[in-house]
């Protein structure tokens, strides 16, 4: 874009164009989302063109709501190799990001796989194993913590022996292989139990889609209540900043 065809803007001006705050222009500012604006004397901002379309990339970038395994801090260095005028660089993270999220959907649809094979062994299994809480903690290799987290959430009930003592049989390990399974690929503790409570309920036709549609009486939900779903919103919006930035370079550099 030639100097004379770049458009500018007061920070109340583009924030209205790009449909924030004006505190979130400066924000972005301060966070550098955004390259510093020039001043005028009087010591008001000056935002032109790029300063638009960088806002527009944070904000889909921001729409990628996944946590786990650095995906966010992705996101965020996208927005700032953007910010730096990078925008092959940034290109390149982004194309790194939309195949971490294909990993991502990956080992979420294989946890699926397991747990229905797991699933469907279940009621023809006969009974060999019968171990103690720390014998079935070294056996699937998780912490007693771990093991007691669960319980306490409602994944698993084990029977305590006379003693006192938990038993663990091979119809409670089976379980625990999927709670592992699914926890690994980072479903949340609440859509492990929605799926856990059709399975008890002989429901497991759709195992999929249980475990990824929360109840409507689930108050708080998270992107890993629903984790299918925000991978392929986030692989989505991956390609949106990918179009983004294609035209960002085309027009500033």
């Amino acid at each position: 874009m030639l100097f004379f065809d770049m458009k500018y803007y007061k920070t109340s001006e583009i924030a209205k164009l790009a449909g924030v705050h004006p505190n979130t222009v400066r924000l972005y500012e301060d966070i550098n989302f955004i390259p510093k604006a020039e001043r005028k004397e009087n010591g008001y901002r000056v935002f032109n063109d790029i300063h638009l379309e960088q806002i527009r990339l944070a904000r889909m970038a921001l729409k990628c709501e996944l946590l786990q395994n650095g995906l966010r801090k992705q996101a965020i260095d996208i927005i700032k190799t953007s910010s730096a005028g990078d925008y092959e660089n940034a290109i390149n993270k982004t194309q790194e990001f939309l195949s971490n999220l294909e990993k991502e959907q990956h080992n979420a649809e294989e946890a699926i796989d397991i747990s229905k094979d797991l699933i469907s062994n279940v009621k023809n299994e006969k009974s060999t194993l019968n171990l103690t809480r720390k014998e079935t903690a070294q056996y699937l290799d998780v912490t007693i913590d771990t093991l007691r987290n669960w319980e306490l959430n409602g994944l698993v009930t084990v029977e305590r022996k006379e003693n006192g003592y938990r038993i663990y049989t091979d119809k409670e390990i089976r379980f625990l292989k999927i709670i592992k399974a699914l926890r690994c690929a980072n479903y949340s503790l609440m859509s492990i139990l929605r799926m856990l409570k059709a399975v008890s309920e002989n429901r497991t036709e759709n195992i999929k889609k249980i475990i990824d549609t929360p109840y409507e009486s689930e108050e708080i939900i998270t992107s890993c209540d629903r984790l299918i779903t925000s991978i392929l919103n986030s692989k989505n919006t991956a390609l949106l900043m990918l179009k983004q930035l294609g035209k960002m370079k085309r027009k500033f550099k």
